[in-house]
């Protein structure tokens, strides 16, 4: 397999997390626009909008930098010790900024102010629960599907993330580059400032919970009874 250096894994973080912002913010603009004041339908189309982007980025991507696009998923995988702890602050520096120029693009294409700042309150334990539980799904699904299926992983973050939008209170973010971006979009998909913190903290929180379950779960040294579906 092609091992790629840190510069080419750098921008394809940059890029495939300005391209999932992108999406996140410009659905939900496109939709709350068609939805006819239908919020159901603005989330639903959003989600599908973001849960397919994620396949598609992940199938391109992960090729080169693993397809993180997440400063949580970075982050387990240097505690993992199987990305180095440099390199995953590298990566997290990349995700962030894509994830501004993501939001900024998205509003470029839809002719709204670059630079914007969220109203939308989102805040309390309810929200701050959901986005632990939203997170540690997410970064199980991942371990988990390394262990046993690595080549489901695109479509299971999509699905994952996908029906997460809607079991979630949060809808879920889970992802601290995703809550800071959508800080600076006062659309659909936003976050107010003052929310950005907490989310972020219940987010780790979530990531550190599930990564140490998966480790308990599924060892790098167990050998399972069982085959994936499909084997």
């Amino acid at each position: 397999m092609t091992q790629y250096d840190l510069p080419r894994r750098a921008i394809a973080e940059f890029v495939g997390t300005a391209f999932l912002l992108a999406t996140v913010v410009g659905s939900g603009i496109m939709a709350e626009r068609l939805a006819g004041g239908s919020q159901a339908l603005a989330l639903l189309c959003n989600a599908l909008a973001t849960g397919a982007i994620l396949a598609v980025l992940i199938l391109g991507f992960g090729a080169i930098s693993g397809a993180h696009f997440n400063p949580v998923v970075s982050l387990a995988f240097a505690l993992r010790r199987q990305l180095p702890l440099h390199e995953s602050g590298v990566y997290i520096v990349c995700q962030i900024g894509g994830a501004i120029l993501g939001v900024l693009v998205a509003h470029a294409m839809f002719e709204l102010p670059l630079w914007q700042v969220s109203q939308t309150v989102r805040t309390g334990s309810a929200q701050w629960l959901a986005e632990a539980i939203a997170t540690f799904g997410l970064v199980l699904t991942i371990f988990l599907c390394l262990r046993s299926a690595a080549a489901s992983i695109p479509y299971a973050v999509g699905l994952y993330i996908t029906a997460a939008y809607w079991f979630t209170a949060s809808t879920s973010f889970a992802n601290p580059a995703v809550t800071i971006a959508r800080s600076l979009s006062n659309t659909f998909a936003g976050i107010a400032p003052s929310g950005v913190v907490a989310f972020i903290a219940a987010q780790c929180a979530g990531g550190i919970a599930a990564l140490l379950l998966a480790g308990w779960l599924a060892p790098d040294n167990a050998v399972g009874k069982g085959k994936p579906a499909g084997s």
